[in-house]
């Protein structure tokens, strides 16, 4: 039987994803036998982090400021289409991309009554439109939603004379950006495909 503060505890940690309750477990004992000052610095850190991280007023990425640094110094002729922030540090592993992101938030998803308006694809249209965008890379999971969401976009973006390219095969099907390689995201950049 656990004492319940190291329970609460332990609770929190499952609330993070991927985190099952021995890894809870590990993580809440590590707490509880390290110093104060470290239990201290992590909680500053997560409080911090939660009151002065938001989203890029233009791409959607994760900043501390009204504009992200990559949006402030990029080639804004270039956009890589990308479903969360998170896949932007992914795709940051690539380092030869000088273009800009666009974060949608999500993809399409009828099976989570997920639609276009659920999405920011409005907010993609009126960039390509107002910032003089040639090409529009979809770097979106390649699993079915991912697919669906790069294949409405481009239908989307062709009319208005847009190159509309897809990420090459390289990432595994049905698997997420965060977790491809260097190597492979490269690879995938280098050899996209125009979307037709």
């Amino acid at each position: 039987m656990q004492n319940e503060i190291i329970e609460r505890l332990i609770e929190q940690f499952r609330t993070l994803p991927g985190v099952g309750y021995k890894s809870a477990q590990r993580y809440a004992y590590s707490i509880i036998e390290g110093s104060k000052q470290r239990a201290e610095n992590f909680s500053h850190a997560i409080l911090e982090a939660k009151s002065k991280i938001g989203f890029c007023k233009t791409c959607g990425n994760f900043t501390d400021e009204e504009i992200c640094p990559i949006c402030k110094r990029r080639n804004h002729k270039i956009v890589c289409v990308v479903k969360e922030p998170k896949d932007v540090i992914s795709m940051e592993k690539v380092k030869d991309y000088e273009g800009v992101y666009h974060v949608l938030f999500g993809t399409l998803s009828p099976l989570e009554n997920r639609g276009p308006d659920d999405i920011r694809i409005r907010e993609l249209l009126d960039r390509v439109g107002s910032e003089g965008v040639e090409e529009v890379i979809m770097a979106t999971n390649p699993d079915v939603e991912g697919d669906a969401t790069a294949m409405y976009i481009s239908k989307l973006l062709k009319p208005l004379g847009v190159k509309v390219t897809r990420l090459a095969q390289g990432v595994s099907m049905g698997s997420d950006l965060e977790y491809a390689d260097e190597v492979t995201l490269s690879r995938a950049m280098e050899e996209r495909r125009e979307i037709k």
